[in-house]
């Protein structure tokens, strides 16, 4: 069962930064910071049972985890109910992990969702808000 979450604050700048049909309010930026594909669906708890309410530009909440023994820049991919589904890829995480070390606003929308056998493939869009 997963401990970290990310605070009911940080969830609302998250949802609040866009309007109806997930389109940017005015005077808000959301900066488009790179896609990639969901790593390690296949080991996030129950996946199966997340899989119908994880669509295509659901919002997703990115969480450091710096405690992380395999990777210093890793960084948790939550669904909006704070459950696990996935990791950024290594390969792409330190960049955006120095900028929420530093403060900044990471969160992603579900760009593309597909099963392929039992691997739940989800693309991903990251972005930071800026005001």
């Amino acid at each position: 069962m997963q401990t970290s979450i990310i605070p009911a604050n940080e969830w609302t700048q998250i949802v609040g930064a866009f309007g109806n049909g997930g389109a940017p309010l005015p005077f808000i930026k959301e900066i488009f910071l790179m896609e990639c594909i969901v790593a390690g669906t296949t080991h996030a708890e129950n996946i199966s049972e997340k899989t119908e309410q994880l669509k295509v530009g659901s919002l997703l909440g990115f969480l450091r985890e710096p405690g992380n023994k395999y990777d210093e820049f890793a960084i948790q991919i939550l669904n909006q109910d704070n459950e696990r589904i996935g990791y950024v890829p290594q390969k792409h995480n330190e960049i955006l992990a120095r900028l929420m070390d530093g403060g900044k606003l990471i969160f992603g929308k579900i760009e593309k969702k597909e099963t392929r056998g039992q691997w739940l493939r989800i693309k991903a869009r990251a972005f930071m808000r800026d005001l």
